[in-house]
């Protein structure tokens, strides 16, 4: 099952053709095993290797027998002829081949993910270097704390994009995990050589204990870490749309030359990319509960996995690199306003600064307490409008005694971002990006 949004790389790799070129794929490979074990004649590889599968004619047999494997290798079978055909599934079972080849399909969806972060990471990484110095005012409950820099905060993001690439990788490692053990994993119908061959020349790992099924909590990982991807490129699209909103319009999503924002009112840019993201991540999250509910099955398996995995694994690997695509087009286009940003952190007449103007007092000598009350009430009645925070402290003689001289100084926001360099640093992104 495709999602219309699927980029199309991805609906390639969950196309019914690439599915059933994988079955072939394995089918094969499992024949030359047995060929080499004496079970399948060498003269009956030629044209079981030249076997083709017709999807439409896979799903006019699965109409009539209502078994998609049986299908398929009704289909391959007729493309390869008697008596070579009948060598096909030699002592296998459905879930040999389709949980095999699921493996590949994760790997692969695995891999484009990935490139598609590596890009949505080369473009946030500019994005920071470029606003290294670019000061804004950091913000915590949503309310205005301390300077720092749009850089600063992009870094953070690219922290986190390292992170979820790295997950990624382990959790597509773990999941390329395939089986043909048989009916209930016991290797009672397969030699466990032609499950090595097959799993060998596939580039996948073999499940050491299966049932007739490779353990569904790999797969619950895997799309945990899609879930926790997805929630990563979520934190970063909120924060696009706080900063979009016309209250603080620090930093914007593009918006193409023709573009509406709204049916009725002509003045609207709404954030329309990012509420985007931030919604499809709700649905990751939730084939995430799915994926957990798949693991405990009846025995060696039940089939009450098989529905739901055909809807989420395919929607959630389309969705994530759709959403990756989508941010990135957003940060590679992201207006970046400075000058509001700066007058943003001007706010009531620098408010960002309490912390140092309290630490000031302090070190002159008056006690915390006392000077924890002289700088909340400048800053509240700063807030309140009457008059600017400075002013305030500066109209205070206490203040003016012990720190006067120094309200310059106090006030720079250099004072805050001395360190700020450290998180380029460890990251290397000075020389990544001017690499």
């Amino acid at each position: 099952m495709i999602p219309r949004y699927a980029p199309a790389r991805m609906q390639e790799i969950w196309s019914d053709r690439h599915r059933f070129d994988l079955w072939l794929r394995i089918e094969v490979l499992a024949c030359e095993a047995w060929s080499a074990l004496g079970r399948v004649p060498a003269e009956a590889l030629p044209r079981i290797r030249a076997a083709t599968v017709d999807p439409a004619r896979v799903a006019e047999i699965e109409a009539r027998v209502g078994h998609d494997v049986i299908a398929f290798l009704t289909a391959a079978g007729e493309s390869i002829g008697q008596p070579e055909a009948r060598y096909l599934h030699l002592g296998l079972t459905s879930s040999d081949v389709v949980d095999t080849a699921f493996a590949l399909q994760l790997r692969e969806s695995a891999d484009v993910i990935l490139e598609d972060l590596y890009r949505l990471r080369a473009s946030v990484a500019g994005l920071a270097v470029r606003h290294r110095r670019t000061v804004m005012v950091g913000r915590t409950h949503g309310i205005h704390a301390e300077p720092i820099t749009f850089g600063f905060k992009a870094a953070g993001w690219v922290a986190e994009l390292d992170r979820a690439i790295a997950r990624l990788e382990r959790a597509a490692g773990e999941v390329a995990t395939g089986k043909l053990s048989g009916p209930v994993g016991t290797h009672s119908s397969v030699d466990p050589r032609v499950e090595e061959h097959v799993c060998s020349a596939l580039g996948l790992n073999v499940d050491p204990v299966s049932t007739q099924v490779v353990g569904r909590d790999r797969h619950a990982a895997f799309m945990g870490v899609l879930a926790t991807t997805a929630a990563s490129l979520e934190r970063i699209a909120l924060e696009i749309r706080h900063l979009q909103r016309s209250e603080v319009g620090e930093a914007l999503e593009p918006f193409g030359a023709e573009q509406k924002g709204s049916s009725a009112m002509p003045h609207k840019r709404n954030p329309v990319l990012t509420e985007r993201i931030c919604g499809l991540a709700r649905v990751v999250r939730g084939h995430a509960l799915t994926a957990q509910e798949n693991v405990a099955l009846w025995h060696e398996r039940d089939i009450s996995h098989s529905s739901a995995e055909r809807v989420i694994f395919p929607d959630a690997c389309c969705l994530v690199d759709f959403m990756a695509i989508e941010l990135e087009r957003v940060l590679s286009g992201l207006e970046v306003h400075p000058e509001r940003m700066l007058r943003n952190l001007e706010t009531g007449g620098g408010i960002v600064y309490s912390q140092a103007v309290l630490l000031a007092l302090v070190e002159s000598g008056l006690p915390r307490e006392e000077a924890y009350r002289i700088v909340q009430s400048a800053a509240h009645r700063a807030l309140r409008g009457e008059g600017g925070f400075r002013a305030n402290l500066e109209a205070n003689p206490e203040v003016a005694a012990r720190i006067g001289e120094r309200m310059d100084e106090i006030f720079d926001p250099a004072g805050f971002l001395r360190h700020v360099d450290l998180a380029f640093d460890r990251l290397g992104l000075t020389v990544e990006v001017n690499a």
